[in-house]
C-alpha cells in the first residue's frame, strides 16, 4: 500500500481550481480495496472502495473544518483533527481527501493507515501531523 498526491491536485492548484481555505475538502475512510493509483482524479474514481454509511459516518465523508495555508519557506496545509463518533464502529484501510466541487469532486491525495485501523462503539479520530497534512518546501 502506499500514499500520494494526485496529480490532478498539482494541476487545479496551479489554475486555482482549489483553494485549501475556502473550499469545501472532505475526509473519505476506504477500504482495504483501496489503493493509490495516480491515474485517478475525480472522487468518483475511487467511490467503489469507499466504506459506505456506518453510525456516524456517511458515505462519501465529511467535511474537514479549521483548515488554514501557513505560508513560510515550508507553508503548510493544516486542519482540525477529524472524528466521527460518539457510538461508532467501522474499519478503515486509507483516507482519501477530496475537494467536493460542484460537478467535480477532485481529489487530493490518499493516506495509507499502515494497515486496518478500527473502532469499535466508540470514536474514530483522525489526528493530523503538527507539521501539517500537506506541505510545501522553497529550495
Amino acid at each position: 500500500m502506499a500514499s500520494g498526491i494526485y496529480p490532478r491536485f498539482f494541476a487545479n492548484l496551479m489554475n486555482k481550481v482549489v483553494d485549501m481555505e475556502a473550499d469545501t475538502i472532505k475526509v473519505a475512510l476506504m477500504a482495504t480495496g483501496h489503493a493509490f493509483n495516480s491515474a485517478h482524479a475525480v472522487f468518483g474514481d475511487v467511490t467503489a472502495n469507499d466504506i459506505g454509511s456506518k453510525v456516524v459516518y456517511v458515505a462519501g465523508g465529511s467535511a474537514l473544518a479549521g483548515k488554514a495555508v501557513t505560508q513560510g519557506t515550508t507553508t503548510k496545509w493544516a486542519a482540525s483533527n477529524h472524528a466521527y463518533g460518539p457510538g461508532e464502529t467501522l474499519s478503515a484501510y486509507h483516507i482519501v481527501l477530496w475537494n467536493d466541487l460542484a460537478g467535480s469532486d477532485e481529489l487530493i491525495c490518499s493516506i495509507d493507515l499502515g494497515g486496518v485501523q478500527t473502532c469499535t462503539n466508540g470514536t474514530f479520530t483522525i489526528e493530523w501531523n503538527a507539521s501539517g497534512i500537506l506541505t510545501l518546501t522553497s529550495a
